[in-house]
């Protein structure tokens, strides 16, 4: 049976159930990221988690994806206990340059606006999984399910009925809570007939792999256009990711391209600063997105992640706001437990919506607006943006305040992180 558990607790296919009529405490749908962060946060909770994913694990290691890991997220993995896992392979930058275009004024973020060693990381998406994948293995009541299909989720008063297929056989599941952590276009959140709103943006998304001759110097920048931002983040092994957003048939014709044709529009955005660049492997285009679920829970329900929010990717926020969730919704649970709390009744489930939903919102908000103000050419906007630059760059607390903002330090944070 092509069945992947790792942990040494029975298969689900013959869990005896116990005496309260559930089968676990909670049901996370969605072994990405996000999940797994919520399921190892969850280690000493004392709560019996059951974790599905539909891909098989290979094909979830193997995505091309690469991450801007802020500090609290960092700080969040600490708590965890898997940070020194993921380390190695993550890159570290000291330095965000935010530039205008060709405009001569730059706003440098430096280690010493934070007092930090550095102020934040490059991660690809394996470098995050694979620790995460191995971590769950030592929780003793965490169940990985992988491949395994839900086919229907029945809410109830007492608890949620989770059908789930795994080689061909249904089996059903009962558990308190059932957490979405399924992607932006979650079939848990759809089914539950809970609601969206937001935009798709005239813009797509290019991401890439390149290797410059010079060293990047654990230096990020983004860098904005008027046809939308350009961030290059550096990689381990003197590599770097490369996201540019530009109008979507401006970005399906430079897709189009071939290499060398490719490479020397790259170039024209990149600079000259690194030298000669390298087009390592594929490049990949993907449409953007606004979306924020108008609820996060429901009663036995919780949404994480992508599956409640999706924003532009400028500033890397994307996968950070989802590990946030899982810390948070972590601590919620955790507390609810100890109190003797049905961890399913909305009152305990709206605490973390509470949280959560509006410090998304400002982040969603906060990208919106930068991309809208810098992603166009009109002269007044044009000026009152640099004259902001020029700003930021002569009051240092405006300048911390920003960057706080933008990598996690203005919120509630969780207790994860400050362990």
């Amino acid at each position: 049976m092509p069945l992947m558990q790792l942990s040494p607790t029975p298969s689900p296919l013959s869990i005896p159930t116990d005496k309260r009529g559930f089968d676990y405490d909670l049901v996370i749908v969605g072994g990405g990221i996000t999940g797994l962060t919520l399921a190892a946060a969850l280690k000493d909770s004392g709560l019996s988690v059951l974790l599905i994913e539909a891909k098989v694990a290979s094909a979830a290691v193997a995505k091309g994806q690469a991450y801007a890991v802020h500090m609290l997220s960092a700080l969040i993995y600490q708590g965890i206990g898997v940070w020194d896992k993921m380390l190695p392979q993550i890159a570290k930058y000291r330095q965000v340059r935010l530039s205008d275009g060709d405009y001569s004024q730059v706003v440098e973020f430096t280690t010493s606006d934070l007092g930090t060693p550095e102020l934040g990381y490059v991660a690809e998406h394996q470098a995050l999984l694979e620790p995460l994948q191995e971590f769950v293995q030592d929780c003793r009541h965490v169940t990985y399910l992988c491949p395994a299909e839900v086919v229907k989720t029945d809410y109830q008063t007492e608890m949620v009925a989770v059908d789930i297929k795994i080689a061909g056989e249904i089996r059903t599941i009962r558990s308190k809570l059932l957490v979405a952590a399924d992607g932006s276009r979650s079939p848990i959140r759809q089914a539950a007939g809970i609601k969206t709103l937001g935009w798709k943006y005239w813009q797509s998304c290019i991401v890439a792999f390149v290797k410059p001759e010079k060293p990047h110097n654990d230096t990020a920048y983004e860098k904005f256009w008027t046809s939308g931002p350009f961030a290059i983040l550096p990689l381990p092994g003197n590599r770097c990711r490369i996201v540019w957003t530009a109008p979507h048939e401006e970005a399906k014709a430079l897709c189009a391209l071939d290499d060398e044709q490719f490479l020397a529009e790259l170039s024209r955005r990149y600079g000259d600063h690194m030298g000669k660049l390298e087009l390592l492997g594929d490049r990949f285009i993907f449409p953007v997105q606004l979306m924020q679920s108008d609820r996060y829970v429901l009663p036995r329900l919780a949404l994480i992640g992508d599956a409640a929010h999706n924003c532009h990717p400028v500033g890397g926020q994307g996968l950070n706001l989802g590990i946030r969730d899982a810390a948070a919704l972590a601590q919620v649970l955790e507390s609810a437990t100890l109190a003797a709390e049905d961890i399913g009744k909305i009152q305990v489930l709206k605490r973390y919506e509470r949280w959560r939903q509006l410090e998304n919102l400002t982040i969603l908000g906060f990208t919106d607006l930068l991309d809208r103000v810098f992603s166009n050419n009109f002269l007044p906007i044009l000026l009152a943006r640099r004259l902001g630059l020029w700003i930021m760059r002569r009051l240092p607390a405006l300048k911390v305040f920003t960057l706080k903002l933008m990598i996690g330090l203005k919120g509630q944070t969780p207790e994860l992180a400050k362990r």
